[in-house]
């Protein structure tokens, strides 16, 4: 079955090449295409499109398919183009031509977009409620070692006093300053497309503002032409959200593979978290830290892979637009598998307590002496200059004493700060609201 349909077959090269995996790729969307079907149903009939009781048997027709696509129990039909068409032939199949009523006010152009739209909301709430628990272990962490001192590095030699309490800290503010990307990707996509059809509009008269409230969405895209332009952009918002998240998880990775190998021996992992060698006997390999670095990388091409599909097309609708879905829809998943993994390790680190006293590191405290210098009446230069003689001369004795106290310093981690910025981004999603608003329309 095909929306477009006419008198004529196509032929089976041309369709296989066409529709590739979007049937596959489409059964994701189930929830929300019927989502947004019973919201359009409900609008059709207060323009007098449909009667109460062909509204009333199609509502608890699409309920009950709904029930089986939460279920996992939804597929699309060989000879069925997409997830519009299999919903329209399950009600024309059970109610007759009620069935083929839905359509009316719509095209698939606007259909897809109110499908992506509310599957990346319901995503996107998936991802939050997974940097929740990864961002407070990381706080709880950053409190419980404090007082442990590693070294810090630029160029990626020793330079000056870090401390886990400083690294776990630094990761869940870098996870802030990700949900506020997120935030942003969710407020553009957050806007009701449904009813600009092909993307010139329609002659019936739409009640586009009463779809936009049964559906939860914060507002419309207004011009029509903006609405389909929305198509691609809508998904590369999303991507720079997801690769700015992405590029804080790869960098937290590459810093757990460095300080996991025995020449830093900062952290370790239990045995049963870790991979061995097929002829190393004492290898135990930090796998699961490369893969969320990898896998993180990916993530963050997607925008520019998107960017390269969208980059020439006028505006309208472009069936490369379809390509899109391929990457962006299972991205939600690899990014929620990530985030859950790294809490799972994190939960089981092991910290090295006594890193600080390798005597490698006593360089790091050079910048200590000179304040300390500095305090007691010497000018900052000639203290550098002092200091810089004893190194160069082998007369150099660290004080490992650290007193940090401005905000942020090691001394002073400003965790309920952080903690309270990831809290009024997060409250800013109104996920709780846009839950009772579809739980109205799906279970009234």
């Amino acid at each position: 079955m095909k929306l477009w349909a006419k008198n004529f077959d196509i032929s089976h090269e041309i369709e296989r090449f066409t529709v590739g995996k979007d049937r596959e790729l489409d059964c994701l969307l189930a929830i929300d295409d019927i989502t947004g079907t019973l919201a359009h149903i409900s609008m059709l009939q207060s323009i007098d499109l449909l009667t109460a009781s062909e509204l009333s048997e199609l509502q608890a027709a699409l309920r009950r398919i709904y029930q089986e696509a939460q279920k996992g129990n939804f597929e699309i039909e060989d000879g069925v183009e997409d997830v519009h068409s299999q919903v329209e032939l399950m009600l024309t199949r059970e109610l007759g031509e009620v069935g083929k009523k839905i359509h009316s006010g719509r095209s698939r152009n606007d259909q897809v977009l109110v499908d992506l739209k509310l599957h990346i909301r319901r995503q996107l709430q998936k991802v939050v409620g997974l940097i929740e628990p990864l961002f407070e272990r990381l706080l709880s962490l950053s409190e419980e070692h404090k007082e442990v001192l590693i070294p810090g590095y630029t160029h990626y030699q020793v330079a000056m006093p870090s401390s886990f309490g400083l690294w776990f800290g630094a990761y869940a503010e870098a996870l802030v300053d990700d949900m506020q990307m997120l935030l942003a990707a969710f407020k553009i996509s957050n806007k009701n497309p449904l009813g600009s059809a092909a993307g010139y509009g329609s002659s019936f008269p739409l009640n586009r503002r009463m779809t936009t409230d049964l559906l939860g969405f914060d507002d419309l895209n207004y011009n029509v032409i903006y609405a389909q332009m929305g198509r691609g952009k809508t998904e590369r918002v999303v991507a720079d959200a997801l690769a700015s998240l992405g590029s804080t998880l790869a960098k937290m990775a590459q810093d757990v593979t460095l300080y996991n190998c025995q020449n830093f021996s900062f952290l370790s992992f239990p045995k049963h978290l870790t991979t061995g060698s097929s002829i190393m006997p004492h290898k135990k390999n930090p796998d699961v830290f490369e893969l969320i670095r990898s896998k993180s990388n990916k993530i963050q091409a997607l925008p520019n892979e998107i960017a390269l599909i969208t980059a020439n097309l006028s505006s309208g609708y472009h069936r490369d637009l379809q390509t899109i879905k391929e990457s962006f829809l299972p991205v939600f998943d690899e990014i929620c598998s990530i985030l859950a993994i790294a809490d799972y390790m994190f939960a089981n680190v092991i910290i090295n307590e006594n890193v600080i006293d390798n005597k490698l590191y006593d360089y790091i405290f050079s910048v200590e002496v000179v304040n300390e210098l500095v305090l007691n009446g010497t000018s900052f230069r000639d203290a550098y200059k002092q200091v810089g003689l004893d190194i160069d001369e082998g007369k150099f004795e660290p004080s490992r004493k650290v007193n940090h106290t401005h905000e942020g310093s090691i001394g002073n981690l400003q965790t309920e700060q952080i903690r309270r910025m990831f809290a009024e981004i997060k409250s800013q999603f109104h996920f709780e609201k846009i839950e009772e608003t579809i739980g109205k329309l799906i279970d009234p």
